[in-house]
């Protein structure tokens, strides 16, 4: 059976990067989040209470696609970020920070749990972990706009949940790698001890 190998981690974290590097060392084949623009998005920054379910349930079935042509794909592949981020992340802030209602939540959370069973898990989840420093560094150093604006606390409220879904995550093998200090793009050192990680962790490199 094919290797599925899955990258999550907050924002800064180090995915695309990772995702890329693995692609040219260990010949996996890429998927990237959907393209498609939600057309909720206008109305849910306008009135996040009315619109947050909406939203929401839109990235879900955009996601569940993705996972479904990975699912499909004849050789070993690799997805950058996760259908359960769009949950146990992003949806589980909008509740919590009560811009998704109770009833709406319970709705969103019953039809992901359907998803997620429905599915696949990935073979090896490899979760990237960083300081929240390191964070909103590497997202002023890369200087996109629609990221400059982000609040510290939303960035938080986002790392907690990254720590939380890591520490319950049983749907399979987990790998979790601190990025703050790592460079595997140019440091060779971190480069070896990655690599050492990830063989230890069963992932296949190309011949």
């Amino acid at each position: 059976m094919k290797q599925m190998i899955a990258v999550a981690g907050t924002i800064g974290a180090g995915k695309t990067s990772l995702v890329r590097w693995l692609v040219n060392n260990y010949g996996l084949t890429p998927f990237y989040e959907p393209n498609e623009a939600n057309p909720y998005l206008a109305d849910f920054y306008r009135d996040m209470k009315t619109w947050a379910f909406h939203s929401q349930a839109f990235f879900l079935a955009h996601k569940l696609e993705l996972h479904q042509e990975l699912e499909g794909c004849k050789t070993p592949a690799v997805i950058d970020r996760t259908i359960y981020e769009d949950a146990e992340i992003f949806a589980k802030n909008l509740y919590r920070e009560k811009k998704m209602s109770k009833r709406d939540w319970t709705v969103y959370e019953h039809l992901y749990k359907g998803i997620r069973r429905s599915l696949r898990p990935p073979d090896l989840l490899i979760a990237l972990e960083c300081s929240l420093p390191t964070t909103k560094k590497r997202i002023a150093r890369r200087g996109r706009e629609m990221e400059k604006e982000i609040p510290s606390a939303y960035l938080k409220r986002l790392h907690d949940l990254y720590g939380e879904w890591f520490d319950s995550y049983e749907e399979g093998p987990i790998l979790r790698i601190d990025t703050t200090k790592l460079d595997y793009v140019e440091d060779l050192l971190d480069l070896i001890e990655l690599r050492r990680k990830l063989d230890s962790a069963g992932l296949k490199r190309k011949t």
